[in-house]
């Protein structure tokens, strides 16, 4: 017996052991729990008042986003309003401007490359003249060509629209020997007018080099002879230049003449002329070859007695070819006269003929050997005959104008005529045998 009760007693004792021990385990394991349940709690508390801050400032953004979306219609509404108030001004300053002028009488282009100082002095003289007459002759300065001092002068300028012609195309001259710069120029006077015309929708051009000055009444000269230009379809161009325009030689600003010989330096162009031009232009030398008969169909230039242009270029493509001769003693227009009031019609196709015939009847002939002497010793008017080109140059070397024939016209020649001033106001008359029919002489 007792030993039965001390085995139970064993058996309880190990029972309350194993009691306090799961009541010891179960008490960490509910603290442990209690410990995770509190931190889970203050996480969830943590993560409620982050998304609580979270709502707040979408809320505020939201509001912001609905400010800024009431901000911009009011802004779109302010640029509308100013957009169209600001196209009726422009409307309005349009109107002015067609009420004004009709439409500019001609764009103005200086063609320039590399020379920076050659540039800069012809921009000079032109807005000199041009300020005040700016609606009626835009100004442009095309270059050929990235050279940076060219296109930094041309963009100094504010009263001017630059452009640039960049032509990577390998150039191949159709001879040997021939010099690259003139295709080069070629192209670049063809990519010009193209612009002027046919993007820009001018009616007429005139054409400048970076080498030019203008006298104080170029612009007045040719808006006189823009009526003649766009009514006599006889007129091919008007010209500033006179070749034989040596101070010796000239007298009268205020004479015009027709002639056969394309005078360029600086001459106007209409858009009706172009049309027929630009499909043919040639890939060189464009200035001969506007001076063959076939090109120009029988039609003439107006060119002054005294030039409206000078040009100063003595270093250029051409490696100053008749410069000291020809160019450097040109007589530069310093009148500024009134064409306005100058009738023109007497350079009309059915005019002019019977007009110049008239003077070179009414000149005294002279013949023989020293022609030279002869006409300076006569007060009036002289005519010289010339036999061909050999005998004209016999006869022009020895009065000092240009000698120099294309497709058989001699520079300044109207009809086989030569026109010149010498060192008075009496006026040579070179006129060829094949001309004194046409003129009436027997």
């Amino acid at each position: 017996m007792p030993k039965f009760l001390c085995d139970v007693r064993v058996l309880l004792v190990v029972a309350a052991i194993a009691f306090i021990y799961l009541q010891l385990r179960l008490f960490a394991t509910q603290s442990e729990y209690a410990e995770r349940i509190a931190a889970a709690v203050e996480a969830e508390n943590l993560c409620t008042s982050q998304m609580r801050s979270l709502i707040d400032q979408i809320s505020m953004q939201q509001g912001r986003i609905v400010a800024l979306e009431e901000q911009k219609k009011l802004q779109d509404l302010e640029c509308g309003q100013l957009r169209t108030l600001v196209q009726e001004l422009e409307r309005k300053g349009l109107q002015r401007l067609i009420d004004k002028v009709q439409e500019p009488v001609a764009a103005v282009v200086i063609m320039a490359c590399n020379r920076a100082d050659y540039l800069e002095r012809t921009i000079k003289s032109v807005l000199k003249y041009q300020s005040s007459v700016a609606l009626k002759y835009p100004l442009f300065v095309s270059q050929d060509g990235a050279d940076p001092s060219v296109r930094s002068k041309a963009l100094s300028y504010d009263q001017l629209a630059y452009m640039q012609h960049l032509d990577n195309e390998p150039v191949k001259t159709e001879r040997p020997g021939e010099l690259i710069a003139y295709y080069k120029i070629a192209r670049h006077y063809k990519w010009a007018l193209d612009e002027l015309f046919y993007k820009n929708n001018f009616s007429r051009v005139i054409i400048l080099e970076d080498d030019m000055e203008i006298a104080p009444d170029f612009f007045d000269y040719f808006e006189a002879a823009a009526a003649l230009l766009d009514n006599d379809k006889s007129i091919m161009a008007v010209s500033s230049w006179n070749d034989n325009g040596q101070k010796q030689f000239v007298h009268d600003p205020y004479t015009l003449y027709r002639s056969d010989f394309f005078p360029g330096l600086g001459w106007m162009l209409s858009k009706s002329i172009w049309d027929e031009l630009s499909p043919k232009w040639p890939k060189a030398y464009w200035d001969d070859w506007l001076r063959l008969k076939e090109n120009h169909k029988g039609r003439q230039f107006i060119r002054p007695e005294v030039c409206r242009t000078y040009n100063f270029g003595e270093h250029g493509s051409s490696f100053g070819q008749f410069f000291k001769q020809y160019l450097e003693p040109i007589k530069l227009n310093d009148v500024r006269v009134d064409w306005k009031s100058i009738d023109l019609s007497f350079l009309r196709e059915d005019k002019y003929p019977r007009h110049f015939a008239d003077m070179v009847k009414n000149a005294k002939p002279v013949y023989g050997a020293d022609v030279v002497l002869k006409a300076y010793n006569i007060d009036g008017d002289v005519r010289i005959q010339y036999r061909d080109q050999a005998d004209f140059e016999r006869i022009a070397r020895q009065f000092g104008i240009f000698e120099e024939w294309k497709d058989g016209i001699p520079r300044t020649a109207y009809k086989g005529v030569v026109v010149f001033r010498y060192q008075t106001p009496r006026r040579i008359f070179l006129v060829a045998s094949d001309s004194l029919r046409w003129l009436g002489i027997d």
